[in-house]
């Protein structure tokens, strides 16, 4: 890529106050409008290059990227009807555009003919830019006749709306669910900030006792704390029938239908251009290379962690003396670490308060990559939980930034997660520095106490703020293969698995802990039984992941038309080929499963275990060399997190880890090496 210097470049930061629902699709009318003329333009020439057509189609797509993704972001983040109603009216303005461009013959022959005259002089990153996108033509279908092409846009266009009502249902469903305690042995056992937080809900409504709303942190509280068995069950049913015939809700957000057109529509799409499924159509754009493939990995993974996963389970039934139900398990699995391990994830949060987290998770990508990362006020932002951080480089120049907004809240989306704000451009006419939104769902303060947290999701914020480095660090100029941008999907989790390892490090804890009331770092004796609980029933955890692969892999590779849906029975024999736990009849898990069902997961959430491989492994080198040590962490900086899309995956990983992957370091991380 091009040197540039720092001062070429600037943050280009949305605002927020500004974004009116009522104009929204107006102004996306306006834009792509300007956009189709635009692209008259470039097409009219009669010898396209990369500087008159491609270099012009990168701005153009970067500043609609640039447009959109603020009305994306707060839909997800501050959902209200009217936003609603104007993201739902662009979804198909923004499919049909997409489409239009990725259907373009005339634009698809141009690209082909700047690689056949220019490409011995093109970069490598300039090359790997222009192949990615002939082979995303063929992948929509340019060369089909007309009448499939429209097909195939219809189809693209139904999806984004199927996927987009999919996300609300489940928003609402969450939304709709409460639960009004007064007795105070339905509350026993339940950590004090989430009782005072559900005391103080119960009082802005004017009621007594304790208001509980289905968020992450009270769902996650209660399923460990609540010695309530009943309030456990209630609120499992509660979490896992969301958008489903079983919530309670009379079908008003049942997911059901929708879950089996979304397949149809995605199949229906991959026969068009010419793949037997849905899974091999998703899978062109990866490392791995075939369902089979894929399966096998997973299946071979499965083999090695479930006898491991059946005897952890044993141990847990027998410690707890009866027959688990699947709302008891995580209640005794913290009831037996507390035992094994003289350690309890809850009395660990006075340890873990949220500015002490960031402020050392910052420390360590500043240690790793000689960056400095600062808070910065007067930004505008969309909501008061929000806060901005500009990246410096080591000289004070500018390298990029983010917002965070990481508390539970209503009309928030559920999860955690980064997606790209702006990303990096620089084509020669105005530059862009990349911007990031890390998004959480932590508990918020209570009172004048900071957001106090577990030690898990200490691990979530650092996977996050990896895939966060990798958007913010890209050295890449072009926006399509900047950052996570033309990454392919399977090795895109890599750099946040990797961020999660040193969550675990006794050189970082004593960096990202300090109690809450004292500022004493989590003591010695602690920090080593946290250490000691990190394979603690990692092979449950391990064919639970697998369970969720192995079901998206095989929705997508065997459905057929016409025939009665199997998801739900495909659901059973995977359980019953790798689970453990066993699930009540009235579990809808499936039906609130955003990263396969609208997320950008589908036919791809193997992905997690593929990339943990990759991630173990170039951890293992910072483990062999030292985990600050310069050397490692400036060449993982330079061949994997600034080369973003510009390079093959494997490639990258080869040039940094001196040969392919290999699983036996995910394997020991796990304890199942064995």
């Amino acid at each position: 890529m091009t040197a540039a210097s720092a001062a070429d470049f600037s943050l280009d930061l949305p605002v927020f106050s500004a974004i009116k629902p009522a104009e929204v699709e107006g102004n996306l009318r306006a834009l792509l409008d300007s956009n189709r003329a635009e692209l008259e333009r470039l097409l009219a020439t009669d010898n396209p290059t990369w500087q008159s057509v491609i270099v012009p189609l990168e701005e153009m797509q970067h500043r609609l990227s640039r447009t959109w993704s603020p009305i994306g972001h707060m839909n997800g983040v501050v959902n209200s009807d009217e936003l609603r109603a104007a993201y739902n009216a662009c979804l198909p303005l923004l499919t049909a555009w997409n489409t239009d461009l990725a259907q373009n013959e005339r634009l698809y022959k141009a690209y082909e003919t700047v690689l056949k005259n220019e490409g011995a002089q093109l970069t490598s990153g300039q090359r790997k830019l222009v192949e990615n996108a002939l082979r995303d033509f063929r992948l929509a279908g340019v060369a089909l006749p007309p009448d499939k092409k429209q097909r195939y846009k219809a189809l693209v266009e139904q999806l984004a709306t199927l996927q987009s009502k999919f996300d609300e249902n489940v928003m609402d469903a969450t939304n709709a669910w409460s639960r009004h305690l007064t007795e105070q042995q339905e509350i026993a056992g339940l950590p004090k900030p989430i009782v005072e937080r559900a005391r103080a809900a119960a009082e802005a409504k004017q009621l007594s006792g304790w208001l509980f709303t289905l968020d992450a942190p009270n769902y996650q509280a209660v399923m460990m704390h609540a010695a309530h068995e009943p309030l456990r069950r209630d609120f499992y049913h509660g979490w896992s029938t969301r958008a489903s015939d079983q919530d309670g809700n009379e079908g008003r957000w049942d997911n059901t239908a929708l879950m089996e057109q979304i397949l149809a529509v995605r199949h229906e799409v991959a026969g068009l251009v010419g793949f037997p499924n849905y899974a091999e159509y998703s899978l062109a754009t990866k490392m791995a290379s075939s369902v089979p493939e894929v399966r096998s990995f997973l299946e071979q993974l499965a083999a090695k962690s479930k006898p491991i996963a059946q005897q952890e389970f044993e141990q847990l039934t027998k410690f707890a003396g009866r027959e688990l139900n699947a709302w008891d398990v995580a209640f005794y699995a913290e009831k037996l670490k507390r035992e094994r391990f003289d350690l309890s994830e809850e009395a660990l949060r006075p340890y873990f308060p949220l500015p002490r987290v960031l402020s050392g998770m910052f420390s360590v990508a500043e240690k790793l990559y000689g960056v400095k990362i600062v808070e910065r006020g007067g930004v505008d932002i969309y909501h008061p939980d929000v806060r901005f951080y500009d990246i410096l480089n080591a000289d004070g120049s500018l390298r990029g930034g983010f917002f965070v907004d990481l508390y539970a809240r209503p009309k928030k989306r559920g999860g955690a997660w980064m997606d790209e704000c702006v990303g990096r451009k620089r084509l020669g006419g105005p530059t862009s520095l990349p911007v990031a939104y890390l998004v959480c769902n932590f508990m918020p303060p209570v009172g004048s106490q900071p957001s106090l947290l577990t030690h898990s999701e200490v691990v979530t914020m650092f996977h996050e703020f990896g895939h966060g480095l990798h958007h913010m660090l890209t050295r890449v100029d072009y926006p399509s293969i900047a950052g996570i941008n033309g990454v392919a999907w399977d090795a895109v989790e890599l750099p946040s698995q990797f961020m999660e390892n040193f969550a675990w490090r006794a050189e970082v804890i004593p960096m990202i802990s300090a109690h809450v009331e004292t500022g004493e770092p989590l003591p010695e004796a602690e920090l080593n039984r946290l250490l000691g609980t990190r394979t603690f029933q990692a092979a449950m955890q391990t064919v639970r992941q697998l369970e969720f692969a192995l079901f998206d892999l095989r929705i997508h590779s065997e459905l057929v038309p016409g025939a009665p849906s199997r998801i739900m029975e495909i659901l059973q024999e995977v359980r019953a080929q790798v689970a453990v736990v066993k699930p009540p009849e009235f579990n809808r898990f499936a039906h609130s499963f955003q990263h396969i069902f609208s997320g950008g997961y589908a036919a791809g959430y193997y992905s997690y275990k593929w990339a943990e491989v990759l991630a173990a492994d170039a951890f293992s080198a910072f483990e062999e060399g030292g985990i600050f040590n310069p050397a490692v962490s400036n060449k993982f900086l330079s061949s994997i997190l600034e080369q973003g899309g510009s390079r093959d995956a494997m490639e990258a990983f080869v040039e940094f880890r001196g040969r392919k992957p290999k699983i036996e370091p995910l394997l020991k991380q796990l304890g199942l090496a064995a």
